[in-house]
């Protein structure tokens, strides 16, 4: 039930949509790893505070569990959104891990599952969620593309 309350919440520090196996250096054993996320938000007007400081207050929930917090960019100019969280790479949560982010969660009376999203949707106008690959640069993109392109070629 911990684990679930913890997928449930978009802004807890859990693995997002982008789940990557990495290997463990020196193992055999795949360690699962979120791929770097941005998320968009445009928000209700009048709730940019609220919807700041419920961001601060889930990055408790992110120490608790020894994950990164998030990190907020405010919009200056451009296009129509309010915010964007960068969700840098995570390993996933450890069973300890998932426990102290749930006791953290329990002691400030946070929600999961549908409650959060209801909350969360008072805040919200609308979202965008991109998971990326990166970062890296284009020549090894390049490099990994030729290398790929070769290996088929050479199957042939």
């Amino acid at each position: 039930m911990k684990s679930l309350m913890l997928a449930c919440a978009l802004l807890a520090p859990v693995v997002t949509h982008g789940q990557t196996k990495k290997t463990q250096p020196g193992t055999a054993e795949p360690a699962v790893q979120s791929d770097p996320a941005f998320e968009l938000f445009r928000l209700v007007p009048g709730q940019t505070e609220a919807f700041i400081r419920s961001v601060a207050i889930w990055d408790q929930v992110n120490a608790a569990g020894g994950q990164p917090k998030t990190q907020l960019y405010l919009h200056e100019d451009g296009e129509g959104w309010d915010v964007m969280l960068y969700k840098p790479p995570r390993p996933a949560p450890t069973p300890a891990q998932n426990e102290a982010m749930a006791a953290k969660m329990k002691e400030l009376g946070l929600v999961g599952g549908p409650l959060y999203f209801i909350q969360l949707r008072e805040k919200v106008a609308d979202h965008a969620h991109l998971v990326m690959k990166g970062p890296m640069l284009s020549e090894k993109w390049v490099a990994d593309l030729d290398a790929q392109r070769a290996e088929i070629a050479a199957r042939k």
